[in-house]
């Protein structure tokens, strides 16, 4: 049996009696194993890419060449506190850890296959031989369970690219199995913080423990890196310090991603960093299904949104094609459902901010394993965001290669927005007249 999120409301309290559904749904979370083959020093790893809440994977020289090894396996993931599910990826970890090499470089990736049914990988963007490219059935012959692959090339450009399977393609990405292949220019380019994210969707339904891969759109997590906010690391820099910000999309959406507080730089793409006179000015930048965006600035103090500003994206699992209940006071019905599903909400008569507003946590709670729709706090009350969604922030005296997180932001005074009038009638505004 299976329901999606648009036949669901998202809690024993979140709004229609339909959540009565959900003990049909639930299933005992499988006792996984997780990966291994990395200890916990090495997950943390980082190179000269920083990868929101993930790594890079360490490589040994042999002969003159690059050897990285990644495995293909099931594994128990993390989205947010209070949301797990039984993924695929690489390492024991979605995305996968991040490969980085130098232009010029010759590398050999060795690939284990310990899932249940056949990959390969396609390394997203790269040019290389036809026979090193992971099509299943086109350019190579699948991985079979138990067997370990080795691809080796020349790594003849530079920029930021993916990889990812070929093989059972909708199955294998919908599970999580993506990473990023960062491969810096020969020359070296200047930067003083280097981030990178992977754009990616699940769709777990409430109560479940396994990603649905027969989902086209209506997803219940938008991620970074197989994160959703409050649990999607932030961004941290030295005030003047010049940032990237490295964006792939692997989801099945495009995604205008935008930062608040500066102008910044679109410079690089699938095709490499590009010529400084074909650097672009934006706030916000579309990165496509499949395409890779870099962008830069100057870091400015403050602490500065970053997310997708498609505005269901940055929010968690919600309820859809059910009656939009707006301007109507339930109060009388959510008592008389209360008597069978205690905790249930009403959807909000004046507006979703009342939910946070009417619960002890702040948060409208879930059904089991099911995130709130809006998460998260701030120094000023509730962030009411989920999903694409993290904060850049920037301090006078962070130190070089510190990545800690700084805290909430003081702002100078008379630096913010003050209530001046807690009465509706206030003032003499000016409104349009009919004609």
């Amino acid at each position: 049996m299976s329901l999606s999120r648009r036949k669901l409301l998202i809690g024993a309290g979140a709004g229609l009696a339909g959540a009565a559904a959900l003990p049909a749904l639930a299933q005992t979370a499988p006792a996984m194993r997780t990966a291994t083959e990395n200890a916990p020093a090495a997950r943390r790893a980082h190179g000269r890419v920083r990868t929101l809440n993930g790594w890079s994977l360490p490589h040994r020289m042999n002969g003159g060449v690059k050897e990285f090894h990644l495995v293909a396996e099931e594994f128990e993931h993390e989205f947010a506190p209070g949301s797990k599910a039984v993924v695929w990826g690489y390492n024991g970890s979605t995305p996968g850890p991040t490969i980085e090499a130098t232009q010029g470089d010759r590398v050999r990736i060795y690939v284990t296959n310990r899932l249940k049914e056949a990959t390969t990988i396609h390394w997203h963007g790269l040019i290389l031989p036809s026979g090193m490219d992971g099509v299943g059935g086109l350019s190579q012959p699948q991985i079979q369970p138990g067997e370990t692959f080795a691809y080796e090339f020349d790594l003849v450009q530079h920029g930021t690219h993916m990889y990812h399977p070929h093989a059972d393609e909708m199955v294998q990405l919908a599970m999580g199995m993506m990473g990023l292949l960062i491969i810096h220019p020969k020359g070296g380019d200047h930067v003083d913080r280097d981030y990178a994210l992977l754009l990616h969707n699940f769709a777990l339904h409430p109560g479940t423990y396994r990603p649905d891969p027969s989902v086209m759109q209506d997803f219940d997590l938008w991620t970074f890196n197989s994160k959703v906010f409050p649990a999607i690391e932030p961004m941290v820099a030295r005030t003047g310090e010049r940032v990237r910000i490295r964006v792939g999309n692997l989801s099945m959406w495009n995604h205008p991603i935008h930062l608040h507080g500066v102008q910044f730089e679109v410079t690089g793409s699938d095709g490499g960093r590009w010529p400084k006179a074909q650097w672009r000015r934006e706030v916000t930048e579309i990165v496509g299904v499949g395409q890779m965006r870099d962008i830069e600035f100057t870091a400015v103090p403050g602490d500065w949104a970053f997310h997708c500003h498609m505005s269901h994206h940055t929010m968690g699992p919600m309820g859809h094609e059910i009656p939009n209940t707006q301007g109507v006071d339930q109060s009388g019905v959510e008592q008389k459902i209360r008597r069978m599903l205690p905790g249930y909400m009403a959807m909000g008569q004046h507006g979703m901010s009342e939910h946070q507003e009417h619960t002890d946590s702040g948060h409208m709670k879930g059904p089991e394993n099911t995130l709130a729709m809006m998460a998260g706090k701030g120094p000023f009350g509730n962030i009411e965001m989920g999903g694409m969604f993290t904060v850049v922030k920037v301090r006078d005296d962070i130190a070089p290669g510190d990545f800690s997180d700084p805290g909430w932001y003081a702002n100078p005074p008379g630096t913010v927005a003050r209530r001046v009038s807690s009465d509706p009638s206030f003032g003499a505004p000016v409104r349009r007249q009919n004609p």
